[in-house]
Protein backbone atom coordinates (compact mmCIF):
# COMPACT_ATOMS: atom_id res chain seq x y z
CA UNK A 1 0.00 0.00 0.00
CA UNK A 2 1.10 3.95 -0.66
CA UNK A 3 1.04 4.84 3.11
CA UNK A 4 4.41 5.04 4.47
CA UNK A 5 4.02 4.93 8.24
CA UNK A 6 6.79 7.60 9.95
CA UNK A 7 6.84 9.14 13.23
CA UNK A 8 6.70 13.25 12.73
CA UNK A 9 5.06 12.46 9.67
CA UNK A 10 2.01 9.84 9.81
CA UNK A 11 -0.98 11.76 11.63
CA UNK A 12 -3.05 9.21 14.11
CA UNK A 13 -6.35 9.60 15.22
CA UNK A 14 -7.52 8.14 18.37
CA UNK A 15 -11.08 7.86 19.49
CA UNK A 16 -11.88 6.14 23.08
CA UNK A 17 -9.35 7.31 25.64
CA UNK A 18 -10.94 4.97 28.35
CA UNK A 19 -9.16 2.76 30.63
CA UNK A 20 -6.54 1.21 27.40
CA UNK A 21 -7.39 3.78 25.01
CA UNK A 22 -5.78 6.68 27.04
CA UNK A 23 -2.50 4.25 27.94
CA UNK A 24 -2.40 2.92 23.81
CA UNK A 25 -2.49 6.41 22.61
CA UNK A 26 0.00 7.89 24.75
CA UNK A 27 2.25 5.32 23.88
CA UNK A 28 1.61 6.40 20.25
CA UNK A 29 2.71 10.18 21.35
CA UNK A 30 5.48 9.00 22.86
CA UNK A 31 6.88 7.25 19.59
CA UNK A 32 6.63 10.63 18.00
CA UNK A 33 3.27 10.47 16.53
CA UNK A 34 0.94 13.53 15.85
CA UNK A 35 -2.30 12.50 17.63
CA UNK A 36 -5.88 14.01 17.07
CA UNK A 37 -8.50 12.55 19.80
CA UNK A 38 -12.35 12.15 20.71
CA UNK A 39 -13.88 10.94 23.71
CA UNK A 40 -17.74 11.37 24.32
CA UNK A 41 -16.71 12.37 27.63
CA UNK A 42 -14.14 14.97 26.63
CA UNK A 43 -12.63 15.66 30.29
CA UNK A 44 -10.98 11.44 29.45
CA UNK A 45 -8.95 13.14 26.64
CA UNK A 46 -6.90 15.23 29.19
CA UNK A 47 -4.03 12.86 29.70
CA UNK A 48 -3.59 12.32 26.36
CA UNK A 49 -4.14 16.63 26.12
CA UNK A 50 -1.12 16.99 28.27
CA UNK A 51 1.47 15.35 26.34
CA UNK A 52 -0.15 17.30 23.01
CA UNK A 53 -2.80 15.33 21.12
CA UNK A 54 -5.29 17.94 19.86
CA UNK A 55 -8.88 17.68 20.71
CA UNK A 56 -11.64 17.31 18.34
CA UNK A 57 -15.49 17.43 18.62
CA UNK A 58 -16.39 14.37 16.66
CA UNK A 59 -15.53 10.92 15.10
CA UNK A 60 -15.53 12.90 11.59
CA UNK A 61 -13.12 15.86 12.70
CA UNK A 62 -10.55 13.44 13.78
CA UNK A 63 -10.31 11.29 10.45
CA UNK A 64 -10.48 14.74 8.56
CA UNK A 65 -7.13 15.26 10.49
CA UNK A 66 -5.62 11.90 10.29
CA UNK A 67 -4.01 9.14 7.75
CA UNK A 68 -4.87 6.22 10.30
CA UNK A 69 -7.51 6.61 12.32
CA UNK A 70 -8.28 4.02 15.70
CA UNK A 71 -11.24 3.37 17.59
CA UNK A 72 -11.66 1.42 20.56
CA UNK A 73 -14.99 1.91 22.01
CA UNK A 74 -17.61 0.31 24.45
CA UNK A 75 -19.93 -1.23 22.29
CA UNK A 76 -20.85 -2.51 18.98
CA UNK A 77 -23.35 -0.19 18.46
CA UNK A 78 -20.67 2.33 19.33
CA UNK A 79 -18.47 1.48 17.02
CA UNK A 80 -21.34 1.68 14.24
CA UNK A 81 -22.00 5.19 15.57
CA UNK A 82 -18.42 6.66 15.25
CA UNK A 83 -17.42 4.78 12.44
CA UNK A 84 -20.54 4.76 10.00
CA UNK A 85 -22.31 7.63 11.27
CA UNK A 86 -23.04 10.68 9.90
CA UNK A 87 -20.42 12.32 12.07
CA UNK A 88 -18.41 9.04 12.19
CA UNK A 89 -14.82 8.63 10.64
CA UNK A 90 -15.75 7.15 7.33
CA UNK A 91 -17.52 10.37 6.07
CA UNK A 92 -14.46 12.09 7.29
CA UNK A 93 -11.50 10.20 6.28
CA UNK A 94 -9.44 10.40 3.05
CA UNK A 95 -8.91 7.92 0.23
CA UNK A 96 -5.98 5.77 1.52
CA UNK A 97 -6.09 6.34 4.78
CA UNK A 98 -6.99 3.23 7.43
CA UNK A 99 -9.60 2.57 9.68
CA UNK A 100 -8.29 0.40 12.38
CA UNK A 101 -10.98 -1.18 15.27
CA UNK A 102 -9.40 -2.07 18.65
CA UNK A 103 -12.89 -2.35 20.15
CA UNK A 104 -13.61 -6.15 20.89
CA UNK A 105 -16.73 -6.21 18.31
CA UNK A 106 -18.63 -8.47 15.96
CA UNK A 107 -16.72 -10.29 13.18
CA UNK A 108 -19.87 -9.64 11.14
CA UNK A 109 -19.52 -5.90 11.76
CA UNK A 110 -15.59 -5.62 10.65
CA UNK A 111 -16.23 -7.38 7.78
CA UNK A 112 -19.27 -4.63 7.15
CA UNK A 113 -16.60 -1.54 8.05
CA UNK A 114 -14.21 -3.41 5.45
CA UNK A 115 -16.23 -3.30 2.44
CA UNK A 116 -17.98 0.11 2.72
CA UNK A 117 -14.84 1.38 3.40
CA UNK A 118 -13.81 -0.36 0.60
CA UNK A 119 -15.79 1.60 -1.74
CA UNK A 120 -14.39 4.85 -0.55
CA UNK A 121 -10.82 3.62 -1.44
CA UNK A 122 -9.89 3.57 2.20
CA UNK A 123 -8.26 0.40 4.29
CA UNK A 124 -9.95 -1.33 7.37
CA UNK A 125 -8.21 -3.45 10.08
CA UNK A 126 -10.50 -5.45 12.99
CA UNK A 127 -7.10 -5.63 16.00
CA UNK A 128 -9.11 -6.07 19.11
CA UNK A 129 -6.61 -6.80 22.21
CA UNK A 130 -6.22 -8.32 25.76
CA UNK A 131 -3.79 -7.69 27.79
CA UNK A 132 -6.14 -5.42 30.58
CA UNK A 133 -4.99 -2.17 31.52
CA UNK A 134 -1.77 -3.49 32.80
CA UNK A 135 -0.97 -4.83 29.12
CA UNK A 136 -1.85 -0.93 27.95
CA UNK A 137 -0.03 0.72 30.27
CA UNK A 138 3.07 -1.52 29.99
CA UNK A 139 2.73 -1.28 25.75
CA UNK A 140 2.74 -5.45 25.76
CA UNK A 141 -0.51 -6.15 24.67
CA UNK A 142 -1.31 -9.16 22.73
CA UNK A 143 -2.79 -8.03 19.02
CA UNK A 144 -5.43 -9.82 16.94
CA UNK A 145 -5.24 -8.44 13.51
CA UNK A 146 -7.49 -9.02 10.75
CA UNK A 147 -7.28 -7.38 7.14
CA UNK A 148 -5.33 -7.20 4.04
CA UNK A 149 -1.52 -8.34 4.57
CA UNK A 150 0.11 -5.48 3.37
CA UNK A 151 -1.68 -2.96 5.16
CA UNK A 152 -1.20 -5.03 7.93
CA UNK A 153 2.71 -5.15 7.61
CA UNK A 154 2.19 -1.14 7.06
CA UNK A 155 0.95 -0.62 10.22
CA UNK A 156 3.19 -3.24 12.16
CA UNK A 157 5.41 0.44 13.46
CA UNK A 158 2.07 1.25 15.40
CA UNK A 159 1.08 -1.97 16.64
CA UNK A 160 5.03 -2.09 18.21
CA UNK A 161 4.69 0.86 20.24
CA UNK A 162 1.68 -0.85 21.51
CA UNK A 163 2.00 -4.34 21.77
CA UNK A 164 3.98 -7.31 22.22
CA UNK A 165 2.48 -10.01 20.30
CA UNK A 166 1.07 -9.25 17.12
CA UNK A 167 -0.23 -11.42 14.82
CA UNK A 168 -2.40 -11.46 11.87
CA UNK A 169 -5.24 -14.31 11.74
CA UNK A 170 -6.11 -13.32 7.96
CA UNK A 171 -8.93 -11.11 6.53
CA UNK A 172 -11.71 -8.84 7.92
CA UNK A 173 -13.27 -10.09 11.01
CA UNK A 174 -10.43 -12.56 11.49
CA UNK A 175 -9.45 -10.43 14.62
CA UNK A 176 -12.71 -10.49 16.05
CA UNK A 177 -13.13 -14.59 16.08
CA UNK A 178 -9.60 -14.65 17.57
CA UNK A 179 -10.98 -12.37 20.43
CA UNK A 180 -14.04 -14.64 20.91
CA UNK A 181 -11.67 -17.26 21.64
CA UNK A 182 -9.34 -15.60 23.86
CA UNK A 183 -12.69 -14.36 25.78
CA UNK A 184 -14.40 -18.04 25.81
CA UNK A 185 -10.64 -19.00 27.20
CA UNK A 186 -10.77 -16.10 30.10
CA UNK A 187 -14.27 -17.19 30.98
CA UNK A 188 -13.90 -20.30 32.32
CA UNK A 189 -10.54 -19.63 33.84
CA UNK A 190 -11.61 -16.95 35.36
CA UNK A 191 -14.00 -19.44 37.20
CA UNK A 192 -11.28 -21.74 37.85
CA UNK A 193 -9.31 -18.80 39.86
CA UNK A 194 -12.17 -17.31 42.14
CA UNK A 195 -13.44 -20.59 43.21
CA UNK A 196 -9.89 -21.78 43.60
CA UNK A 197 -9.33 -19.11 46.08
CA UNK A 198 -12.35 -19.51 47.51
CA UNK A 199 -11.43 -22.59 48.65
CA UNK A 200 -8.39 -21.89 50.00
CA UNK A 201 -9.79 -19.05 51.96
CA UNK A 202 -12.06 -21.52 53.50
CA UNK A 203 -10.00 -24.09 54.24
CA UNK A 204 -8.29 -21.56 56.73
CA UNK A 205 -4.71 -21.21 54.57
CA UNK A 206 -2.80 -17.82 53.88
CA UNK A 207 -4.02 -16.95 49.92
CA UNK A 208 -0.51 -15.11 49.52
CA UNK A 209 1.18 -18.61 50.58
CA UNK A 210 -0.87 -20.58 48.34
CA UNK A 211 -0.04 -18.51 45.30
CA UNK A 212 3.28 -19.02 46.17
CA UNK A 213 3.01 -22.43 44.94
CA UNK A 214 0.20 -22.64 42.51
CA UNK A 215 0.62 -19.24 40.41
CA UNK A 216 3.97 -20.70 38.48
CA UNK A 217 2.75 -24.72 38.20
CA UNK A 218 0.66 -25.97 35.92
CA UNK A 219 -2.06 -24.38 37.37
CA UNK A 220 -0.71 -21.09 36.73
CA UNK A 221 -2.47 -18.54 33.93
CA UNK A 222 -2.30 -14.91 33.24
CA UNK A 223 -6.03 -14.41 35.28
CA UNK A 224 -3.99 -16.00 38.46
CA UNK A 225 -0.64 -14.24 38.53
CA UNK A 226 -2.10 -10.77 37.91
CA UNK A 227 -6.10 -11.06 38.87
CA UNK A 228 -5.51 -12.92 42.23
CA UNK A 229 -3.44 -10.65 44.06
CA UNK A 230 -6.13 -8.33 43.58
CA UNK A 231 -8.31 -10.21 44.56
CA UNK A 232 -6.59 -11.11 47.92
CA UNK A 233 -5.96 -7.10 48.72
CA UNK A 234 -10.30 -6.46 48.03
CA UNK A 235 -9.11 -4.48 44.81
CA UNK A 236 -11.80 -5.17 42.64
CA UNK A 237 -11.43 -2.07 40.52
CA UNK A 238 -11.36 -2.52 36.81
CA UNK A 239 -8.85 -3.59 34.10
CA UNK A 240 -11.69 -5.02 32.19
CA UNK A 241 -15.37 -3.82 33.01
CA UNK A 242 -17.76 -6.54 33.65
CA UNK A 243 -20.47 -5.29 31.39
CA UNK A 244 -17.85 -5.17 28.49
CA UNK A 245 -17.27 -8.96 29.58
CA UNK A 246 -20.90 -9.78 29.06
CA UNK A 247 -20.96 -7.82 25.99
CA UNK A 248 -18.14 -10.16 24.51
CA UNK A 249 -19.81 -13.47 26.23
CA UNK A 250 -22.76 -11.88 24.48
CA UNK A 251 -20.96 -12.11 20.85
CA UNK A 252 -19.81 -15.17 21.66
CA UNK A 253 -22.99 -17.06 21.89
CA UNK A 254 -24.38 -15.72 19.12
CA UNK A 255 -21.39 -16.82 16.81
CA UNK A 256 -21.98 -19.92 18.46
CA UNK A 257 -25.45 -20.64 18.20
CA UNK A 258 -24.82 -19.13 14.15
CA UNK A 259 -21.94 -21.61 13.45
CA UNK A 260 -24.42 -24.67 15.56
CA UNK A 261 -22.08 -24.56 18.18
CA UNK A 262 -22.49 -25.81 21.67
CA UNK A 263 -20.51 -24.04 24.52
CA UNK A 264 -21.87 -25.13 27.57
CA UNK A 265 -18.74 -23.43 29.68
CA UNK A 266 -19.10 -20.40 28.43
CA UNK A 267 -22.90 -20.09 28.76
CA UNK A 268 -22.67 -21.12 32.65
CA UNK A 269 -20.23 -18.04 32.74
CA UNK A 270 -22.40 -15.55 30.85
CA UNK A 271 -25.00 -16.38 33.55
CA UNK A 272 -22.72 -16.21 36.64
CA UNK A 273 -21.29 -12.75 35.20
CA UNK A 274 -25.03 -11.84 34.98
CA UNK A 275 -25.57 -12.44 38.35
CA UNK A 276 -22.53 -10.17 39.27
CA UNK A 277 -23.72 -7.37 37.84
CA UNK A 278 -27.43 -7.92 39.01
CA UNK A 279 -25.13 -7.36 42.44
CA UNK A 280 -24.42 -3.96 41.47
CA UNK A 281 -20.72 -5.28 40.39
CA UNK A 282 -20.77 -4.48 36.33
CA UNK A 283 -18.64 -1.70 36.61
CA UNK A 284 -16.40 -3.64 38.03
CA UNK A 285 -12.96 -5.70 37.03
CA UNK A 286 -14.10 -8.92 35.61
CA UNK A 287 -12.55 -10.67 38.90
CA UNK A 288 -15.64 -9.20 40.88
CA UNK A 289 -17.13 -12.52 39.61
CA UNK A 290 -15.05 -14.18 43.13
CA UNK A 291 -17.70 -11.44 45.12
CA UNK A 292 -20.87 -13.22 43.56
CA UNK A 293 -19.66 -16.61 43.84
CA UNK A 294 -18.72 -16.43 47.86
CA UNK A 295 -21.98 -15.09 48.12
CA UNK A 296 -23.78 -18.35 47.22
CA UNK A 297 -21.94 -19.94 49.98
CA UNK A 298 -22.87 -17.10 52.32
CA UNK A 299 -19.06 -15.61 52.54
CA UNK A 300 -18.73 -11.91 53.02
CA UNK A 301 -15.48 -11.65 51.22
CA UNK A 302 -14.58 -8.17 52.20
CA UNK A 303 -15.28 -8.39 55.96
CA UNK A 304 -13.44 -11.92 55.63
CA UNK A 305 -10.66 -10.51 58.13
CA UNK A 306 -13.33 -9.15 60.63
CA UNK A 307 -15.10 -12.45 60.88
Amino acid sequence: MALQIEPGKTRIGWIGTGVMGSSMCGHLIAAGYQATVYNRTRSKTDAVAAKGAKVASSPREVAEASDVVFTIVGYPRDVREVVLGEQGTLAGVKAGAVLVDMTTSEPALAVEIAERAKAKGVHSVDAPVSGGDVGAKEARLSIMIGGEPDVVDALRPLFEAMGKTIVRQGGPGAGQHTKMVNQVLIAANMIGVCEALLYGYKAGLDLETVMQSVASGAAGSWSLSNLGPRIIADNFEPGFFVEHFLKDMGIALAESRRMNLALPGLALAEQLYRAVAAQGYDRKGTHALLLALASLSNIDWKNRKNA
